[in-house]
Protein backbone atom coordinates (compact mmCIF):
# COMPACT_ATOMS: atom_id res chain seq x y z
CA UNK A 1 0.00 0.00 0.00
CA UNK A 2 1.06 3.59 -0.62
CA UNK A 3 -0.04 6.36 1.73
CA UNK A 4 0.52 9.93 0.56
CA UNK A 5 0.53 12.83 3.01
CA UNK A 6 0.17 16.34 1.61
CA UNK A 7 1.96 18.78 3.87
CA UNK A 8 4.60 18.48 6.58
CA UNK A 9 3.24 20.80 9.22
CA UNK A 10 2.21 19.69 12.69
CA UNK A 11 -0.66 17.46 11.52
CA UNK A 12 0.93 16.03 8.37
CA UNK A 13 4.34 15.41 9.92
CA UNK A 14 2.75 13.73 12.93
CA UNK A 15 0.63 11.50 10.67
CA UNK A 16 3.60 10.51 8.52
CA UNK A 17 5.81 9.59 11.48
CA UNK A 18 3.02 7.60 13.13
CA UNK A 19 2.23 5.75 9.90
CA UNK A 20 5.86 4.80 9.46
CA UNK A 21 6.03 3.57 13.03
CA UNK A 22 2.81 1.52 12.76
CA UNK A 23 3.21 0.01 9.27
CA UNK A 24 5.79 -2.44 7.98
CA UNK A 25 8.20 -1.22 5.32
CA UNK A 26 6.34 -3.15 2.62
CA UNK A 27 3.95 -0.17 2.76
CA UNK A 28 5.25 3.12 1.39
CA UNK A 29 4.71 6.44 3.16
CA UNK A 30 5.21 9.53 1.00
CA UNK A 31 5.23 13.14 2.20
CA UNK A 32 4.73 15.88 -0.37
CA UNK A 33 5.44 19.41 0.81
CA UNK A 34 6.64 22.57 -0.94
CA UNK A 35 9.03 23.26 1.94
CA UNK A 36 12.49 21.85 2.52
CA UNK A 37 12.42 22.68 6.22
CA UNK A 38 10.13 21.91 9.14
CA UNK A 39 9.15 24.95 11.18
CA UNK A 40 7.88 24.95 14.77
CA UNK A 41 5.53 27.83 14.03
CA UNK A 42 4.48 28.61 17.64
CA UNK A 43 8.02 29.85 18.33
CA UNK A 44 8.07 32.21 15.34
CA UNK A 45 6.84 34.92 17.72
CA UNK A 46 10.20 34.69 19.51
CA UNK A 47 12.04 34.95 16.19
CA UNK A 48 9.91 38.00 15.39
CA UNK A 49 11.23 39.91 18.43
CA UNK A 50 14.83 38.75 18.01
CA UNK A 51 14.83 36.35 20.94
CA UNK A 52 15.48 33.32 18.68
CA UNK A 53 17.08 32.75 15.31
CA UNK A 54 15.58 30.93 12.32
CA UNK A 55 17.84 27.95 13.03
CA UNK A 56 16.27 27.60 16.48
CA UNK A 57 12.82 26.87 15.04
CA UNK A 58 13.57 24.95 11.82
CA UNK A 59 15.42 21.88 10.56
CA UNK A 60 15.87 20.10 7.23
CA UNK A 61 13.16 17.54 6.50
CA UNK A 62 14.97 15.24 4.09
CA UNK A 63 17.51 13.78 6.58
CA UNK A 64 14.69 12.93 8.99
CA UNK A 65 12.57 11.28 6.30
CA UNK A 66 15.56 9.40 4.90
CA UNK A 67 16.34 8.02 8.35
CA UNK A 68 12.68 7.10 8.93
CA UNK A 69 12.35 5.49 5.47
CA UNK A 70 9.68 7.97 4.39
CA UNK A 71 9.73 9.10 0.77
CA UNK A 72 10.07 12.88 0.55
CA UNK A 73 8.93 14.90 -2.46
CA UNK A 74 9.48 18.64 -2.42
CA UNK A 75 6.51 19.92 -4.35
CA UNK A 76 2.95 21.11 -4.12
CA UNK A 77 -0.16 19.17 -5.06
CA UNK A 78 -2.43 20.96 -7.51
CA UNK A 79 -5.04 18.34 -8.43
CA UNK A 80 -6.65 15.29 -6.82
CA UNK A 81 -8.04 12.51 -9.04
CA UNK A 82 -9.72 10.22 -6.48
CA UNK A 83 -11.17 7.94 -9.20
CA UNK A 84 -8.12 7.81 -11.46
CA UNK A 85 -8.78 8.51 -15.14
CA UNK A 86 -9.50 6.75 -18.43
CA UNK A 87 -6.05 5.22 -18.61
CA UNK A 88 -5.88 4.01 -14.98
CA UNK A 89 -8.32 3.23 -12.20
CA UNK A 90 -5.67 4.07 -9.62
CA UNK A 91 -6.31 7.37 -7.79
CA UNK A 92 -3.54 9.92 -8.10
CA UNK A 93 -2.57 13.50 -7.40
CA UNK A 94 -0.83 15.96 -9.69
CA UNK A 95 2.31 17.44 -8.15
CA UNK A 96 4.34 20.44 -9.24
CA UNK A 97 7.94 20.36 -8.05
CA UNK A 98 9.22 23.26 -5.93
CA UNK A 99 12.76 21.89 -5.60
CA UNK A 100 15.48 24.03 -7.13
CA UNK A 101 16.79 21.34 -9.51
CA UNK A 102 13.47 20.55 -11.19
CA UNK A 103 11.27 23.50 -10.25
CA UNK A 104 7.95 23.49 -12.11
CA UNK A 105 8.19 19.87 -13.24
CA UNK A 106 4.79 18.13 -13.21
CA UNK A 107 4.26 14.50 -12.22
CA UNK A 108 1.44 12.19 -11.16
CA UNK A 109 1.72 10.35 -7.83
CA UNK A 110 -0.60 7.39 -7.30
CA UNK A 111 -1.93 6.51 -3.86
CA UNK A 112 -3.96 3.96 -1.96
CA UNK A 113 -4.67 6.36 0.90
CA UNK A 114 -4.38 10.14 0.90
CA UNK A 115 -4.14 12.53 3.85
CA UNK A 116 -4.66 16.20 3.03
CA UNK A 117 -2.68 18.16 5.63
CA UNK A 118 -1.67 21.09 3.46
CA UNK A 119 -2.43 23.72 6.06
CA UNK A 120 -3.65 27.16 4.99
CA UNK A 121 -2.99 29.62 2.25
CA UNK A 122 -1.98 32.88 3.94
CA UNK A 123 -4.54 35.10 2.24
CA UNK A 124 -2.84 38.48 2.54
CA UNK A 125 -4.60 39.53 -0.66
CA UNK A 126 -7.92 39.63 1.21
CA UNK A 127 -6.96 43.08 2.55
CA UNK A 128 -5.30 45.60 0.21
CA UNK A 129 -1.80 46.39 1.44
CA UNK A 130 -1.68 43.56 3.98
CA UNK A 131 1.46 41.45 4.38
CA UNK A 132 5.22 41.53 3.86
CA UNK A 133 4.75 42.23 0.14
CA UNK A 134 2.54 45.15 1.12
CA UNK A 135 2.75 47.49 4.07
CA UNK A 136 2.58 45.27 7.16
CA UNK A 137 4.69 42.62 8.82
CA UNK A 138 4.04 38.99 9.74
CA UNK A 139 5.32 36.10 11.88
CA UNK A 140 3.39 33.41 9.98
CA UNK A 141 6.55 31.95 8.45
CA UNK A 142 10.08 31.96 9.77
CA UNK A 143 11.25 34.22 6.92
CA UNK A 144 8.49 36.68 7.76
CA UNK A 145 9.51 36.59 11.41
CA UNK A 146 13.20 37.23 10.62
CA UNK A 147 12.25 40.28 8.55
CA UNK A 148 9.93 41.52 11.30
CA UNK A 149 12.73 41.27 13.86
CA UNK A 150 15.07 43.29 11.67
CA UNK A 151 12.48 46.09 11.31
CA UNK A 152 11.90 46.05 15.07
CA UNK A 153 15.62 46.28 15.78
CA UNK A 154 15.89 49.36 13.58
CA UNK A 155 12.96 51.06 15.30
CA UNK A 156 14.37 50.33 18.74
CA UNK A 157 17.57 52.08 17.66
CA UNK A 158 15.54 55.13 16.65
CA UNK A 159 13.59 55.03 19.93
CA UNK A 160 16.87 55.09 21.86
CA UNK A 161 17.57 58.36 20.05
CA UNK A 162 14.34 59.83 21.44
CA UNK A 163 11.85 59.12 18.63
CA UNK A 164 8.41 57.92 19.70
CA UNK A 165 6.83 55.05 17.74
CA UNK A 166 3.38 53.52 17.38
CA UNK A 167 3.04 49.73 17.13
CA UNK A 168 -0.15 48.04 15.91
CA UNK A 169 -0.47 44.29 16.38
CA UNK A 170 -3.45 42.08 15.60
CA UNK A 171 -5.66 40.71 12.84
CA UNK A 172 -5.66 42.20 9.36
CA UNK A 173 -9.14 41.06 8.34
CA UNK A 174 -12.55 40.47 9.90
CA UNK A 175 -12.47 36.70 9.34
CA UNK A 176 -9.00 35.92 10.72
CA UNK A 177 -8.34 32.96 12.95
CA UNK A 178 -5.51 32.19 15.38
CA UNK A 179 -5.62 35.43 17.36
CA UNK A 180 -3.29 33.68 19.81
CA UNK A 181 -0.26 34.44 17.65
CA UNK A 182 -1.03 38.16 17.74
CA UNK A 183 -1.74 37.93 21.49
CA UNK A 184 1.65 36.33 22.12
CA UNK A 185 3.49 38.67 19.80
CA UNK A 186 2.16 41.88 21.30
CA UNK A 187 3.18 40.91 24.83
CA UNK A 188 6.61 39.70 23.72
CA UNK A 189 7.01 42.99 21.84
CA UNK A 190 5.98 44.97 24.93
CA UNK A 191 8.37 42.93 27.07
CA UNK A 192 11.31 43.45 24.69
CA UNK A 193 10.72 47.20 24.61
CA UNK A 194 10.83 47.22 28.42
CA UNK A 195 14.01 45.12 28.39
CA UNK A 196 15.61 47.56 25.95
CA UNK A 197 14.62 50.57 28.07
CA UNK A 198 12.41 52.23 25.45
CA UNK A 199 8.90 51.23 26.57
CA UNK A 200 7.98 54.84 27.43
CA UNK A 201 8.66 55.79 23.81
CA UNK A 202 6.08 53.33 22.44
CA UNK A 203 2.34 53.40 21.98
CA UNK A 204 1.10 49.83 21.50
CA UNK A 205 -2.35 49.01 20.10
CA UNK A 206 -4.00 45.62 19.69
CA UNK A 207 -6.62 45.41 16.93
CA UNK A 208 -8.71 42.25 16.71
CA UNK A 209 -11.79 40.83 15.04
CA UNK A 210 -12.84 39.30 18.35
CA UNK A 211 -16.02 40.90 19.73
CA UNK A 212 -14.21 41.06 23.07
CA UNK A 213 -10.74 40.29 24.36
CA UNK A 214 -10.24 36.68 25.36
CA UNK A 215 -12.61 35.26 22.76
CA UNK A 216 -9.75 33.54 20.84
CA UNK A 217 -12.20 32.25 18.25
CA UNK A 218 -13.71 29.79 20.73
CA UNK A 219 -16.43 31.99 22.19
CA UNK A 220 -14.38 32.87 25.25
CA UNK A 221 -13.68 30.77 28.32
CA UNK A 222 -14.58 30.57 31.98
CA UNK A 223 -11.19 29.98 33.57
CA UNK A 224 -10.87 28.26 36.93
CA UNK A 225 -7.85 29.14 39.01
CA UNK A 226 -6.92 30.26 42.51
CA UNK A 227 -10.32 29.31 43.83
CA UNK A 228 -12.11 31.62 41.41
CA UNK A 229 -13.80 31.32 38.02
CA UNK A 230 -12.83 34.26 35.80
CA UNK A 231 -14.18 35.05 32.32
CA UNK A 232 -11.35 35.10 29.81
CA UNK A 233 -12.51 38.62 28.86
CA UNK A 234 -11.66 39.87 32.35
CA UNK A 235 -8.45 37.83 32.41
CA UNK A 236 -7.28 39.30 29.09
CA UNK A 237 -8.37 42.88 29.79
CA UNK A 238 -6.50 42.81 33.11
CA UNK A 239 -3.29 41.79 31.35
CA UNK A 240 -3.69 44.44 28.65
CA UNK A 241 -4.36 47.11 31.28
CA UNK A 242 -1.41 46.00 33.41
CA UNK A 243 0.96 46.20 30.43
CA UNK A 244 -0.59 49.51 29.27
CA UNK A 245 -1.56 48.12 25.88
CA UNK A 246 -4.59 49.72 24.17
CA UNK A 247 -7.11 47.57 22.33
CA UNK A 248 -9.74 47.79 19.61
CA UNK A 249 -12.18 44.88 19.37
CA UNK A 250 -14.70 43.80 16.75
CA UNK A 251 -12.58 45.28 13.96
CA UNK A 252 -12.18 44.55 10.26
CA UNK A 253 -9.19 46.12 8.52
CA UNK A 254 -10.20 47.47 5.12
CA UNK A 255 -6.82 48.67 3.88
CA UNK A 256 -3.22 48.97 5.01
CA UNK A 257 -1.22 51.88 3.66
CA UNK A 258 2.44 52.62 4.24
CA UNK A 259 1.97 54.36 7.58
CA UNK A 260 -1.75 53.98 8.36
CA UNK A 261 -4.64 51.55 8.18
CA UNK A 262 -8.38 51.97 7.81
CA UNK A 263 -10.70 49.78 9.87
CA UNK A 264 -14.39 49.28 10.60
CA UNK A 265 -15.93 48.15 13.89
CA UNK A 266 -19.10 46.22 14.63
CA UNK A 267 -21.02 49.43 15.23
CA UNK A 268 -20.33 50.41 11.62
CA UNK A 269 -17.89 53.21 12.41
CA UNK A 270 -14.80 53.60 10.22
CA UNK A 271 -11.56 55.13 11.41
CA UNK A 272 -7.84 55.34 10.65
CA UNK A 273 -4.78 54.44 12.70
CA UNK A 274 -1.30 55.73 12.02
CA UNK A 275 1.64 53.44 12.75
CA UNK A 276 5.37 52.99 12.50
CA UNK A 277 5.18 49.20 12.82
CA UNK A 278 2.20 46.94 12.04
CA UNK A 279 2.27 43.16 12.51
CA UNK A 280 -1.10 41.92 11.27
CA UNK A 281 -2.22 38.33 10.73
CA UNK A 282 -3.97 37.37 7.48
CA UNK A 283 -7.12 35.27 7.10
CA UNK A 284 -6.64 31.64 6.11
CA UNK A 285 -7.95 29.91 3.00
CA UNK A 286 -7.49 26.55 1.34
CA UNK A 287 -4.41 26.12 -0.82
CA UNK A 288 -6.43 25.90 -4.03
CA UNK A 289 -6.49 22.15 -4.73
CA UNK A 290 -8.77 21.07 -7.58
CA UNK A 291 -10.50 17.69 -7.85
CA UNK A 292 -11.59 15.73 -10.93
CA UNK A 293 -13.51 12.49 -11.47
CA UNK A 294 -12.57 9.64 -13.82
CA UNK A 295 -14.01 11.55 -16.80
CA UNK A 296 -12.01 14.69 -15.94
CA UNK A 297 -15.14 16.48 -14.75
CA UNK A 298 -14.40 19.09 -12.08
CA UNK A 299 -15.72 17.84 -8.72
CA UNK A 300 -13.94 20.41 -6.56
CA UNK A 301 -17.21 21.57 -5.02
CA UNK A 302 -17.95 17.97 -4.00
CA UNK A 303 -14.74 17.67 -1.98
CA UNK A 304 -14.14 21.26 -0.88
CA UNK A 305 -16.04 24.14 0.65
CA UNK A 306 -15.90 27.54 -1.13
CA UNK A 307 -13.16 28.50 1.34
CA UNK A 308 -10.94 25.80 -0.17
CA UNK A 309 -10.97 23.60 2.93
CA UNK A 310 -11.88 19.94 2.50
CA UNK A 311 -15.23 18.50 3.52
CA UNK A 312 -14.95 15.56 5.88
CA UNK A 313 -17.45 13.69 8.05
CA UNK A 314 -19.01 16.77 9.65
CA UNK A 315 -22.48 18.22 9.06
CA UNK A 316 -22.20 20.92 6.41
CA UNK A 317 -25.92 21.47 5.92
CA UNK A 318 -26.64 25.18 6.39
CA UNK A 319 -28.69 26.18 9.44
CA UNK A 320 -28.77 29.00 11.99
CA UNK A 321 -25.82 29.21 14.35
CA UNK A 322 -28.07 28.61 17.36
CA UNK A 323 -29.11 25.21 15.97
CA UNK A 324 -25.62 23.77 15.63
CA UNK A 325 -24.54 21.10 18.11
CA UNK A 326 -21.28 19.37 19.08
CA UNK A 327 -22.40 16.30 17.12
CA UNK A 328 -22.06 18.31 13.89
CA UNK A 329 -18.27 18.33 14.19
CA UNK A 330 -16.24 15.71 12.30
CA UNK A 331 -14.88 12.73 14.18
CA UNK A 332 -12.80 10.63 11.78
CA UNK A 333 -11.86 13.24 9.12
CA UNK A 334 -12.75 10.81 6.33
CA UNK A 335 -14.23 12.29 3.15
CA UNK A 336 -16.85 10.81 0.85
CA UNK A 337 -13.94 8.89 -0.69
CA UNK A 338 -13.14 6.32 1.99
CA UNK A 339 -9.39 6.44 1.31
CA UNK A 340 -9.11 10.25 1.52
CA UNK A 341 -8.80 12.17 4.80
CA UNK A 342 -8.18 15.81 5.73
CA UNK A 343 -6.66 17.00 9.01
CA UNK A 344 -5.38 20.13 10.73
CA UNK A 345 -6.24 23.40 9.07
CA UNK A 346 -6.96 21.56 5.79
CA UNK A 347 -10.35 20.26 6.95
CA UNK A 348 -13.41 22.51 6.76
CA UNK A 349 -15.05 23.34 10.11
CA UNK A 350 -18.83 22.88 9.88
CA UNK A 351 -19.50 26.17 11.65
CA UNK A 352 -17.91 28.90 13.72
CA UNK A 353 -17.33 28.44 17.43
CA UNK A 354 -17.63 32.12 18.24
CA UNK A 355 -20.98 33.68 17.41
CA UNK A 356 -20.88 35.00 13.82
CA UNK A 357 -21.35 38.76 13.64
CA UNK A 358 -21.69 41.47 11.03
CA UNK A 359 -21.19 45.18 11.38
CA UNK A 360 -24.09 47.56 10.88
CA UNK A 361 -22.80 47.89 7.30
CA UNK A 362 -23.01 44.12 6.72
CA UNK A 363 -19.28 43.44 6.99
CA UNK A 364 -18.51 40.03 8.46
CA UNK A 365 -16.40 40.45 11.60
CA UNK A 366 -16.09 37.08 13.31
CA UNK A 367 -13.11 34.87 14.23
CA UNK A 368 -12.81 31.60 12.34
CA UNK A 369 -12.40 28.41 14.43
CA UNK A 370 -8.80 27.74 15.50
CA UNK A 371 -7.52 24.22 14.80
CA UNK A 372 -3.77 24.53 15.05
CA UNK A 373 -1.22 23.08 17.45
CA UNK A 374 -2.40 20.35 19.80
CA UNK A 375 -5.71 19.56 17.99
CA UNK A 376 -3.87 19.23 14.66
CA UNK A 377 -1.35 16.80 16.12
CA UNK A 378 -4.07 14.72 17.77
CA UNK A 379 -5.91 14.51 14.44
CA UNK A 380 -2.71 13.40 12.74
CA UNK A 381 -2.17 10.60 15.23
CA UNK A 382 -5.83 9.46 15.10
CA UNK A 383 -6.03 9.35 11.29
CA UNK A 384 -2.67 7.55 11.06
CA UNK A 385 -3.94 4.90 13.47
CA UNK A 386 -7.20 4.52 11.54
CA UNK A 387 -5.40 4.06 8.23
CA UNK A 388 -2.96 1.59 9.79
CA UNK A 389 -5.86 -0.43 11.18
CA UNK A 390 -7.66 -0.38 7.81
CA UNK A 391 -4.52 -1.53 5.98
CA UNK A 392 -3.80 -4.23 8.56
CA UNK A 393 -7.32 -5.62 8.31
CA UNK A 394 -8.44 -4.60 11.79
CA UNK A 395 -11.44 -2.73 10.37
CA UNK A 396 -12.86 -1.53 7.07
CA UNK A 397 -13.77 1.82 8.65
CA UNK A 398 -11.78 4.35 10.70
CA UNK A 399 -11.14 3.10 14.21
CA UNK A 400 -10.12 6.38 15.85
CA UNK A 401 -11.97 9.63 16.43
CA UNK A 402 -10.70 13.10 17.32
CA UNK A 403 -13.71 15.41 17.35
CA UNK A 404 -12.93 18.93 18.54
CA UNK A 405 -16.22 18.68 20.45
CA UNK A 406 -14.69 15.84 22.48
CA UNK A 407 -11.05 16.99 22.65
CA UNK A 408 -9.47 19.20 25.25
CA UNK A 409 -6.58 21.51 24.52
CA UNK A 410 -3.72 23.09 26.41
CA UNK A 411 -2.16 26.37 25.37
CA UNK A 412 0.84 28.19 26.78
CA UNK A 413 0.94 31.75 25.43
CA UNK A 414 4.21 33.57 25.93
CA UNK A 415 4.01 37.05 27.45
CA UNK A 416 7.74 37.74 27.62
CA UNK A 417 10.76 35.49 27.13
CA UNK A 418 13.15 35.65 30.07
CA UNK A 419 14.19 32.95 32.51
CA UNK A 420 13.81 35.21 35.55
CA UNK A 421 11.16 37.84 34.81
CA UNK A 422 9.45 36.46 31.72
CA UNK A 423 5.96 34.99 31.88
CA UNK A 424 3.37 33.02 29.97
CA UNK A 425 -0.37 32.45 30.18
CA UNK A 426 -1.09 28.75 30.73
CA UNK A 427 -4.59 27.72 29.74
CA UNK A 428 -6.52 24.50 29.33
CA UNK A 429 -10.00 23.97 27.96
CA UNK A 430 -12.34 21.02 27.64
CA UNK A 431 -13.92 20.59 25.20
CA UNK A 432 -12.68 22.90 22.45
CA UNK A 433 -16.14 23.17 20.89
CA UNK A 434 -18.49 24.06 23.76
CA UNK A 435 -21.29 21.72 24.81
CA UNK A 436 -23.87 23.97 26.45
CA UNK A 437 -26.23 21.11 27.30
CA UNK A 438 -23.60 19.05 29.10
CA UNK A 439 -21.76 21.95 30.78
CA UNK A 440 -24.30 24.75 31.23
CA UNK A 441 -22.56 26.31 34.24
CA UNK A 442 -19.16 26.58 32.57
CA UNK A 443 -20.23 28.27 29.37
CA UNK A 444 -20.24 24.94 27.56
CA UNK A 445 -17.03 23.64 29.12
CA UNK A 446 -16.02 21.55 32.11
CA UNK A 447 -14.81 23.98 34.79
CA UNK A 448 -12.58 21.29 36.30
CA UNK A 449 -10.57 21.14 33.08
CA UNK A 450 -10.78 24.76 31.88
CA UNK A 451 -8.15 26.75 33.71
CA UNK A 452 -5.87 29.73 33.32
CA UNK A 453 -3.04 31.48 35.12
CA UNK A 454 -0.01 33.62 34.31
CA UNK A 455 3.49 33.44 35.71
CA UNK A 456 7.19 32.78 35.14
CA UNK A 457 6.61 29.04 35.47
CA UNK A 458 4.52 29.28 32.32
CA UNK A 459 7.52 30.66 30.45
CA UNK A 460 9.62 27.68 31.52
CA UNK A 461 6.87 25.33 30.36
CA UNK A 462 6.70 27.15 27.01
CA UNK A 463 10.47 26.82 26.54
CA UNK A 464 10.39 23.15 27.55
CA UNK A 465 7.62 22.46 25.05
CA UNK A 466 9.62 24.22 22.33
CA UNK A 467 12.54 21.82 22.74
CA UNK A 468 10.36 18.77 23.37
CA UNK A 469 8.30 19.18 20.21
CA UNK A 470 11.33 19.86 18.02
CA UNK A 471 12.93 16.73 19.49
CA UNK A 472 9.77 14.80 18.66
CA UNK A 473 9.54 16.24 15.15
CA UNK A 474 13.13 15.15 14.47
CA UNK A 475 12.02 11.58 15.38
CA UNK A 476 14.86 11.19 17.84
CA UNK A 477 14.97 8.18 20.24
CA UNK A 478 11.59 7.49 21.91
CA UNK A 479 10.02 10.46 20.13
CA UNK A 480 6.61 8.77 20.18
CA UNK A 481 6.48 8.95 23.99
CA UNK A 482 6.09 12.75 23.91
CA UNK A 483 2.34 13.49 23.82
CA UNK A 484 0.68 15.78 21.33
Amino acid sequence: MRIVVLGAGISGHTAALMLRRQLSTEHEVIVITPNSKWNWIPSNIWVGVGDMQASDVTFELKPVYDRMKITYIQGKATEIHPEGNDSSNKPFIVVESTAALNKGEIRNVEYDYLINATGPKLNFAATPGLGPDGNSLSVCTVDHAVHTASVLEKLIGEMKQGKKKTFIIGTGHGTCTCQGAAFEYIFNLEFELRQKGVREMAKIVFITNEAELGDFGVGGLSLKGGGFVTPSKVFAESLFAERKVDWITGAHVHQVDKTSLEYETLDGERANLNFDFAMLLPPFGGVGLKAFDAKAVDITSKLFMPSGFMKVDGNYNPKPFEEWSPEDWPRTYQTTYKNVFAIGIAFAPPHQISMPRKSKNGTVIAPAPPRTGMPSAVMGRAVAQSISDMINGVSEAPTQSASMAELGAACVASAGANAFNGSAVSMTMFPIVPNYKKYPEGGGRDLNHTTGEIGTAGHWIKKLLHYAFIYKAKALPFWWIIPE
